[in-house]
């Protein structure tokens, strides 16, 4: 197990295969945190910025949304004990699964709650004993979650339930404001590892308001003591504090231009670092399998802790490894990704999968951002068009910086002549520089002639000419060519730094 390691796929999947019953019986993650979504029906988009002023990408990475559908009914059977071969259900969990059939039936809520269970159990297997995990979740799912854990971890293991208080929020009309969020802490066993000191604050403690007996010790320093239960316990005044259950962190401002990605249900660093902080030590192992924008991985590489995250769209994580070039741009970290295609037989396997992610995986081999609001819904259909944009240095004027733009075509089926036309008229319609065509199968003689009879165009501060359509197939990309055009301005983040991304046998300098 690497020690920053990207996983692409579905984490029930990466459990069971990647982390394997060790033959110590130990766990292999010292802290797990869990943000999953919340069967609230909403849709959530990442936004991108082109580089190009006031203008933005609106991209939908996933559907909030669970349904009763034929995976569910066999997971839900699993649970059951019908089929016990792969999920170590006991029978206070199959008990539970059945009690909550008969309460709410076979609906989108039991598919949800179907679906968590069956991932809780793996991360109770992959959890060190001495480990600890923190579930997050609103209070649209809290109160059934909460027994699940109780089922899973057993209640003497429950530690905290969390307030996160986040000072943003709907604002109450019928009922009271809803500005808060819950986060429930178990351990595996007694024996895990807590300091809460890491993250107390030093308050001012006035002698009246506490009892016990006050002295100083042979440095000076003041300290309480008290008795109890027969034994005697010392407290310094100028420590830390344990902090409540009660977390005042702020939400991240809405017009935040460090932190904020533009990813709807993005934490703050804060939170996650007073989580990491109280129940980690430095080169921990952190997991995360809901990881999303990576907001827990980040914290982590900042904490110097090991980590590892899971999710299953490619936005994320491509949105993770930019984010952390970023953020990390001195530290030139290399970054293992696991999941995506390695090579031409794994990128067919995953168009044939998913098409949807092959797409978001070829944007990224070519640095470009997902056309704007594009859905898995709008790409069953007939071909839309403009699936990315790539941003590229047009060259200075009026004292400012001027940027051009080259429109992407993914293609992983069939391909025809009259595919290059098509990406001529849309170069046409959106005043673009010029245009990539990418390609799993072989482009045929007459598309080549299409794309060279186009020309080219250039730049002021360059004599290159650059095509004005190229065409690239994915097996190029894999063994390392690019798109021959101006560099790139930066589509994910302005002004980054490269970084290390080790993504397949061929590692490659993303922004050259």
């Amino acid at each position: 197990m690497k020690n920053r390691t990207l996983y692409f796929g579905d984490n029930l999947e990466i459990l069971r295969e990647k982390f394997p019953d060790k033959p110590d019986g130990d766990g292999y993650f010292d802290l797990i945190y869990l943000d999953p979504p919340f069967n609230s029906n909403r849709n959530y988009n990442v936004l991108f910025k082109e580089g190009l002023v006031d203008s933005e990408a609106q991209v939908q990475a996933f559907k909030d949304s669970w349904h009763w559908t034929q995976e569910a009914e066999k997971v839900f059977e699993e649970l059951v004990g019908a089929k016990q071969s792969k999920t170590k259900t006991n029978q206070n969990i199959s008990d539970l699964i059945l009690a909550f059939e008969k309460m709410i039936g076979k609906n989108d809520v039991l598919a949800y709650l179907t679906m968590m269970t069956i991932r809780l159990i793996e991360l109770k297997r992959v959890l060190k004993n001495a480990g600890s995990i923190y579930l997050h979740c609103d209070p649209t799912a809290s109160h059934y979650l909460k027994i699940v854990m109780d089922a899973i971890f057993g209640k003497k293991n429950f530690r905290n339930e969390i307030v996160w208080h986040k000072n943003s929020g709907g604002i109450g009309r019928t009922a009271f404001s809803k500005r808060h969020e819950i986060l429930f802490f178990y351990s595996k066993t007694d024996n895990y590892f807590y300091d809460g000191k890491a993250i107390g604050e030093l308050r001012e403690q006035e002698k009246g308001t506490f009892g016990g007996y006050f002295g100083k010790d042979e440095d000076g320093r003041e300290y309480r003591e008290v008795r109890k239960a027969g034994k005697i316990y010392k407290y310094y005044m100028d420590e830390p504090r344990n902090p409540e259950d009660v977390w005042e962190v702020p939400q991240i401002p809405e017009r935040d231009k460090t932190e904020r990605l533009g990813y709807q249900t993005q934490k703050p660093e804060a939170l996650l670092e007073r989580v990491i902080k109280a129940s980690s030590r430095e080169n921990d192992w952190i997991l995360d399998p809901f990881c999303g924008c990576g907001t827990t991985v980040a914290v982590a590489e900042k904490l110097n802790r090991n980590w590892v995250g899971i999710d299953i769209t490619a936005l994320a994580i491509n949105l993770i490894k930019h984010r952390l070039q970023k953020q990390f741009a001195e530290k030139h970290i290399k970054i293992e990704v696991d999941g995506l295609p390695k090579d031409l037989t794994g990128a067919k396997s995953l168009f044939k999968k998913d098409p949807f992610e092959f797409e978001y995986w070829v944007l990224d081999l070519v640095n470009a951002v997902p056309a704007q609001s594009k859905t898995k819904e709008n790409m069953r259909g007939a071909d839309k068009g403009v699936d990315g944009i790539i941003v590229f240095f047009a060259g200075p004027k009026n004292g400012k910086s001027e940027h051009g733009k080259i429109l992407v075509q993914v293609k992983g089926g069939g391909v025809q002549r009259n595919d290059i036309a098509t990406l001529k008229g849309d170069i046409e319609r959106e005043k673009a520089d010029g245009g990539l065509f990418v390609t799993l199968e072989k482009p045929t003689r007459p598309m080549i002639q299409e794309a060279v009879g186009v020309g080219n165009f250039s730049v002021d501060y360059s004599k290159a000419e650059f095509p004005k359509i190229q065409i690239l197939t994915v097996e190029e990309l894999l063994s390392g060519k690019r798109p021959n055009f101006p560099p790139s301005s930066g589509t994910y983040y302005k002004e980054a730094k490269p970084v290390e991304i080790d993504n397949s046998k061929n590692q490659h300098k993303l922004f050259n």
